[in-house]
C-alpha cells in the first residue's frame, strides 16, 4: 500500500480567492499584482498554498484573512479547477472560494502587502493562467444565488436604504429593475427592519435607512424567495 502512495506524481493544491465587494454604486473584484516569470505586470486573483496541517476551509479563511485581516465573512467552495496545463510552473489543482464584503467597511483593512486593488467587474485586466474562467463561474453562481436566496445582503453595511438594495442588484445583473415591483417584492419578504433614521443629502425628502433582521435572515437564507423579476431569476 505504501509503495502504490510513493509511486504516484505528486500535485500540489492551491486555493484562490475571489472576493467580491460593493462600493455603493458597482459589484468589484479584488486582485493583487503578481509577478511570476516574465509577467511582472499580472493581476490574479489572492490566493496561497494549503499546508500540510490545514482543512481546506482553514486554508481558504487563513488566506483570505492576510489579505483583509476579515473573520467571519461569507465564503464559499466554488469549484476546482484541474486543467494539466492551467500552471505552467507546476501541475497544480486549485480550488476557488469566492467571498462578499463591503468595500466601504473594510477597504481600510485591505493589505497593502500584495499590492491589492479594487477593479470595477467592467473593467477587469488580463488575469492570471485561468482565472478570468474562475471569476466568470464566480459572478453566474453569485447571480444565481443572489435571484434566489438574499445573499447579496453581505455586500452591503450594516444599515442601507432600498434604493442602494437596488443599486446592488442592479450592480450584481448588469440591468435596470423596475423600483415599484423590486420594493415590493423585497419588503414582503420581512427580512428588513425600517430605523427611524433618513439618508441624507442625496434627495429632500430623504430615504428611510433600514437593516437586516438577523433572525429571519438565518432561518430564511436558504430558502427560495424569489424577490426578482422572473426574466431575471
Amino acid at each position: 500500500m505504501l509503495h502504490q502512495y510513493q509511486t504516484q506524481t505528486k500535485c500540489l493544491v492551491a486555493l484562490d480567492s475571489i472576493i467580491f465587494g460593493f462600493d455603493g454604486q458597482e459589484l468589484k473584484l479584488l486582485l493583487v499584482k503578481r509577478g511570476i516569470e516574465d509577467e511582472h505586470h499580472t493581476w490574479s486573483l489572492m490566493g496561497g498554498w494549503v499546508q500540510p496541517d490545514e482543512s481546506l476551509e482553514e486554508a481558504s479563511n487563513r488566506i483570505l484573512f492576510e489579505l483583509t485581516s476579515l473573520t467571519d465573512i461569507y465564503l464559499e467552495q466554488l469549484h476546482t479547477f484541474g486543467n494539466p496545463k492551467r500552471d505552467p510552473v507546476e501541475r497544480t489543482v486549485s480550488v476557488a472560494y469566492f467571498a462578499l464584503i463591503n468595500v466601504e467597511d473594510y477597504d481600510n483593512k485591505i493589505s497593502k502587502n500584495f499590492e491589492a486593488q479594487w477593479f470595477s467587474m467592467q473593467e477587469l485586466p488580463q488575469l492570471l493562467f485561468d482565472h478570468s474562467a474562475m471569476v466568470e463561474m464566480a459572478i453566474e453562481n453569485l447571480r444565481y444565488k443572489a435571484s434566489q436566496h438574499p445573499i447579496g445582503f453581505e455586500l452591503l453595511p450594516e444599515k442601507f436604504t432600498i434604493p442602494q438594495l437596488q443599486k446592488l442588484y442592479e450592480a450584481i445583473f448588469g440591468t435596470e429593475l423596475d423600483k415599484r415591483n423590486f420594493s415590493r417584492k423585497l419588503l414582503s419578504t420581512h427580512l428588513l427592519v425600517k430605523l427611524d433614521e433618513k439618508q441624507k443629502g442625496f434627495s429632500k425628502k430623504g430615504a428611510f435607512y433600514y437593516r437586516i433582521n438577523e433572525e429571519k435572515y438565518k432561518k430564511q437564507f436558504n430558502t427560495f424567495l424569489n424577490f426578482l423579476p422572473n426574466s431575471i431569476a
